[in-house]
């Protein structure tokens, strides 16, 4: 593979003089228009060989083009906070908005390479890792989002020189540290799982680009043009998008059930219970949660609670009879509503990533990621290609919360028509619940069927083995509640001791 960039490419200097002033003011232009009309955000990957060039070409990439719209980001061992979260939080956190360039060092792709180099992890685990992020990328693409992956390449014979003309001038000598030196003697054994990594990675969507890291005007005007016709052709594509469906993007409906019964159609929703019962039981099990909460292995995990349902199905209520036995500082709440400009201009998994907890602490949402497939999917506010691949997405964002020990428990509340219609009646009659009840839960009222077949096809694509959906009859408050909060200390009590 790295036959092509071990050629000793060289430019002159006099034709580098030529050219480079061209490519700067290509550049700029480019990026002026993503600036102005923010089509998609430009994620820019520099890896490769250490002493290739991969400090001096993002340097350059910033003095060529306007940095006050670059965030360069380089990413060495994780720190504490970062650590206690998922891997692929702290990436999340970086991603450029539509219309700026995000250049990452250390990107997604260092720990899986260097953990293989060091005997830290074996083969079929790099390859796990490398599938997880082949879907992390599909899925910034399929957002619309750039993704420039380049390799700086030096042969072995390149790198040593290079390193011992470092070392040698008193200027640059402090370029040259240990791990530098220690990887040399690592060479080929990088070169053979960097070999491997981009073969695995090099897809249709976000190819690895090669570049010889020797002589530095090649390098500098390769990966200058590069970058100019990735984004040259991104805009022209993206200004003739079309919306039919391709076959990555592909939705296959969910039929209904041939005898016409679907999944919340087999609750019993006349369920009751008692105040006196539900008074006693509330006590005990906030107090159970309370403890539980507190137990000294609660700091090895973090827990989020994810509220989905009908509108007045009771989330509001549930979630403070929650709260109620917890720390006011373990927790917080977040409601979600209409993603803000903000929020747009990333990928839709993007502002839930922003609340993922640390270890010992708790995220509760009141309505959650699945408004991608139920909201957006029923009044259109994305295309079916959108929300047809977010079950898959979603899927994966959950798998990794739990491989990162983070629980994740999900309720769906079910109440039928009529019930809700004396919820949303009465808010409208008591003057301080009217803050409840807005003209948008009627419009809602009248797609009952179609938010419950996307409820239903949902549960069915979504209720996993490390993330199930735990349906709670709701038309009676106080056994829903009590439902809950059983359910979270079970499961709660369950994780711990696993501990």
């Amino acid at each position: 593979m790295f036959e092509s960039v071990e050629l000793d490419h060289q430019i002159s200097k006099e034709i580098y003089k030529q050219q480079a002033p061209q490519l700067r003011e290509s550049l700029i232009a480019i990026q002026q228009k993503l600036i102005e009309h923010k089509p998609f955000p430009v994620i820019i990957l520099i890896g490769g060989v250490d002493g290739a060039g991969k400090g001096e070409t993002a340097n350059l990439l910033n003095e060529w083009m306007d940095a006050r719209h670059i965030d360069t980001h380089a990413f060495g061992a994780p720190t504490a906070d970062e650590a206690s979260k998922p891997p692929m939080w702290r990436f999340w956190q970086a991603l450029p908005p539509k219309g700026e360039i995000g250049i990452f060092f250390g990107s997604w792709y260092t720990a899986p390479v260097i953990d293989k180099a060091y005997g830290k992890i074996k083969q079929p685990e790099l390859d796990s890792k490398l599938h997880d992020i082949v879907r992390f990328e599909r899925m910034l693409t399929d957002e619309g989002a750039l993704i420039i992956k380049i390799w700086l390449h030096l042969s072995k014979e390149a790198q040593k020189a290079r390193i011992k003309t470092l070392q040698k001038d008193p200027k640059t000598a402090w370029r040259v540290n240990e791990q530098d030196l220690k990887h040399l003697k690592m060479y080929d054994k990088f070169r053979g799982i960097a070999d491997h990594m981009i073969k695995e990675t090099s897809t249709a969507n976000a190819p690895w680009f090669l570049v010889e890291g020797l002589d530095a005007n090649y390098r500098n005007l390769t990966a200058g043009q590069y970058i100019l016709e990735s984004i040259k052709s991104h805009i022209a594509a993206h200004s003739k998008k079309s919306k039919k469906t391709t076959a990555s993007g592909s939705v296959m409906p969910a039929l209904p059930p041939i005898d016409g019964v679907r999944i919340l159609d087999t609750l019993n929703l006349n369920q009751t219970l008692e105040d006196s019962v539900y008074k006693e039981q509330l006590e005990a099990l906030q107090g159970q949660l309370n403890l539980l909460t507190r137990h000294p292995k609660f700091n090895q995990i973090g827990l989020v609670i994810a509220f989905e349902g009908v509108d007045a199905a009771g989330k509001g209520g549930s979630i403070r009879r929650i709260t109620q036995a917890i720390d006011a500082r373990k927790y917080k709440v977040i409601p979600i509503a209409a993603p803000n400009e903000q929020e747009r201009a990333q990928p839709y998994l993007w502002r839930f990533w922003q609340h993922i907890p640390s270890k010992g602490r708790i995220t509760i949402f009141d309505r959650s990621w699945y408004g991608r497939v139920l909201v957006e999917r029923v009044e259109a506010f994305c295309s079916p290609q959108d929300w047809g691949r977010a079950y898959a997405e979603i899927n994966d964002f959950e798998e990794q919360l739990a491989q990162s020990n983070v629980l994740l428990i999900k309720f769906w509340l079910q109440i039928n028509q009529e019930e809700q219609l004396k919820r949303f009646e009465k808010r409208q009659e008591i003057t301080y619940k009217n803050y409840k009840i807005t003209q948008e839960d009627w419009r809602n009222r009248k797609k009952w069927d179609d938010y419950q077949q996307a409820a239903c096809d949902m549960i069915e694509r979504t209720s996993t083995e490390v993330a199930p959906w735990k349906l709670i009859e709701a038309n009676d408050k106080n056994d829903a509640r009590i439902k809950i909060l059983r359910h979270i200390c079970n499961l709660l009590e369950a994780k711990l001791n696993k501990l």
